[in-house]
Formats: structure tokens, sequence, C-alpha cells
């Protein structure tokens, strides 16, 4: 009796709010306090939820698909109301039918391909705001280039990769206020111009070699095409997941490097340690903290019982400052040892297969603006809500060097 009334304390214990207002510092600093006493943390808000906050409690979630699945709920709030979406909404084996066709397209002979259209990307979205000598870095550079350079990767016209990245912007909005008319509503229209990408492909005029689109409807899974709805889902997966995170990414990388003029200095000197440093900013500013595992069975991780069905939260943004694994977590450390131990693109089964774009969006931003200006803050930075943590607002001035 006594484990039983330990577990329903638990259950009904409120460790932090997800909701409560951040600042740029805050949300390390109280979830780190969380984690200290609970690397299993607990919220009653969404409906409850577990919430992993310690590295290793996280990587069990993420890498044992036996007692943990993504096809229930894989995000706290739940907000998928609206048709499976591969590979993100499938475990193994069937997830591997989509992911083998995506994977083909983050090669190292992709990115290479991949690379000078990034940069003509990023260089002319700052040169004017550089030119300029004052811009909101997070509006004006950060949420334009992942829909420029996803124009490119899908073979989108701007407008539509545009609008895409307006739509996926509004729906990440209504998630945060749990608005799920709007919710439905938006994804219903990214739907829409995923089937419209689909019907571009109807021709054959693209080549599967060189679109994924078009890779998705050449393939097949145990010898038949893969079904038309799960070939739709799938690019309304692929043409939104890419376009957040990078957004409010980006921006915290110009707020760490405005506060820290010595570190600027020394990457604008030294720009073969630019890669290093994105591997550090990575861990240090993880935008990840809302997707989630679903527990398929009664079980327990770090110690904490947790019941079937229970929505889990994985707290990359906390994980990758645990102190058990990482030295002096909370400051940057160029050239960190166990640098390759963070987790910012998961792990296993569904670990990002974006990450090589997303990294080469990372290292061209820095080396542009570091080769081009010189840039400090002017005002505090604005940050999102819940599910991701980073800046939507950082206004800046540059000097042109």
């Amino acid at each position: 009796m006594a484990d039983l009334t330990d577990e329903l304390e638990a259950r009904s214990r409120h460790d932090f709010d997800p909701q409560a207002p951040e600042t740029f510092d805050s949300a390390h600093r109280e979830l780190g306090e969380v984690r200290s006493r609970c690397p299993v943390a607990r919220s009653q808000e969404f409906g409850g939820f577990w919430a992993m906050l310690g590295y290793q409690e996280l990587v069990e979630v993420i890498t044992d698909i036996d007692r943990f699945t993504t096809t229930k709920q894989n995000a706290v709030p739940a907000f998928s109301f609206t048709g499976v979406r591969p590979p993100l909404h499938l475990d193994p084996p069937e997830h591997m039918a989509y992911r083998r066709v995506i994977n083909r397209f983050f090669t190292p002979p992709k990115m290479r391909a991949m690379e000078p259209k990034v940069r003509q990307c990023s260089t002319e979205l700052l040169e004017p705001l550089i030119a300029r000598g004052d811009a909101d870095v997070a509006v004006e550079y950060a949420q334009k280039l992942p829909a420029h350079v996803f124009a490119e990767f899908f073979n989108l016209s701007v407008e539509t990769s545009t609008e895409i990245k307006a739509v996926s912007g509004r729906y990440v909005d209504a998630i945060q206020v749990l608005d799920h008319d709007t919710v439905k509503s938006l994804s219903g229209r990214l739907y829409e111009i995923a089937q419209d990408i689909i019907d571009a492909r109807a021709d054959g005029s693209y080549s599967p070699e060189e679109d994924l689109t078009a890779a998705l409807l050449e393939a097949e899974y145990e010898g038949e095409p893969l079904p038309a709805p799960m070939i739709l889902g799938c690019v309304r997966q692929l043409i939104v997941t890419g376009m957040v995170a990078p957004s409010v990414f980006i921006g915290n990388m110009f707020v760490h490097l405005s506060r820290d003029p010595e570190l600027q200095e020394l990457l604008r000197r030294e720009p073969e340690r630019i890669p290093a440093a994105v591997e550090e900013f990575l861990r240090l500013y993880s935008p990840y903290r809302g997707m989630a595992r679903t527990a398929r069975e009664d079980t327990e991780v770090g110690g904490q019982p947790i019941r079937k069905d229970d929505p889990i939260a994985l707290v990359y943004t906390a994980a990758n400052r645990d102190p058990r694994v990482f030295e002096d977590p909370d400051n940057f450390r160029l050239d960190r040892p166990n640098i390759s131990d963070h987790i910012s693109f998961g792990r296993g089964t569904h670990s990002c297969p974006g990450a090589p774009l997303a990294r080469l969006m990372m290292r061209i931003t820095l080396e542009e603006a570091l080769s081009r200006s010189e840039f400090a803050l002017t005002g505090n930075p604005g940050m999102a809500m819940w599910a991701e943590w980073g800046t939507n607002s950082v206004p800046l001035e540059f000097i042109a060097l």
C-alpha cells in the first residue's frame, strides 16, 4: 500500500510549469533545478505528463522501442488530429520504408551539392541587414532562411515554401495555446500544399534521384507501392518539421555571440573552428522539449513508475545540460571532449534525418555573418513558448567589416 501511495503522490505532483513565461536564461536555470531533484519530472499541464530531464533517462526512453512508442502520442501537448505522418508516427519496421528514402537525400554528396545554394540564400538575406546596420535577426533572417533553403531542397517555388513557413508558424502558435480548431484548420492547409506537391510530380517530370517526393512515389514496401495516404502524410511531415527548430535556434547563436565578443572574434579569426562551435551551441541551446513517446506497458524509468499510455515529453533542452554527462554544463566550451554525446537531434530509430542540412545552415550562417560583420544585442531577446525553446526576436546592431 505504501508503494501505491508513493506512486499516486508522484503522479499528482507538479514539478514545473511548461507554460511559465521565460527569458533567455530562466528556463535552463529552472529546468536544471528540477532535474537535480527529479530527472524524471511531472507536470499536470496538458492533461498531465512525465518529462525526461535527465540525459540517461531520456536516452533510455528514445532507444527502447519495445517499451515506448511514437505511434500514440508523439508530442506534448498532443496535436496530431489529422492523420498518420510517417516516419515519425510509425515504429519499426514500418517506418523504415520511409526513412530509407529520406536518408538518401541527406548524404554527404547531397549536402555538398546543397552548400552553394544554402550559402546564396544566407548571403542574400544577410547582406541587406548588415548594410542597414540593425535588424531583428530572428524575424528578418532566422525565420526566413529555412523557407528559402527548403525551396531549393524540395524543388519548390520560394512562394510555396514561404507559405509553408507562414502556415507552420501559425500552426505552432495555435498548438502552444491549445487552440485545437485552428490547429486542425491549418494542418488541413498543410495537407493541401503537400497534395499539390505530390500532384506536380504525377507526370514523372521529376527524377526520383533528385526529388524526395518523387522518390517516395517510386518506393515500395514488401513489394507494393507505398500507400497514397501515407505518402501524403510523409510529405506533410517533411515540409513542416525542418521549418520551426532552425528558426528558433539560429537566433540563439546570435544572442550567445553578442554576449561573448571574445568568442565572436575567435571564430571570425579562426573560421575552421565554427563547426565545433555549432555542436556546442546545439548542446547548450537545444530547441526540442515537446517531442514525446508513450509507454506501451507499466514500466519504470530512473526509479519512477510510469503507467501504460502515459505520455512522456523528451526535454532535450534539459538533458543536454545534465552535469552527470557534461562537465560545467551551463557554460560554452569550444572543443568539449565529449561533444559528440549531445542528443540535440535525438538518437536511434527516430533521430532527425535532416540533421546534416540543419548543421549546414547553421555553419554557413555563422561563416557569412562573422566574415561580414560584428554584431551586438540592442534589446532583450523575445522567447518562443513550449514546445520549442529559443528565440523569436533578437534585435541586433551590425557593423559591416
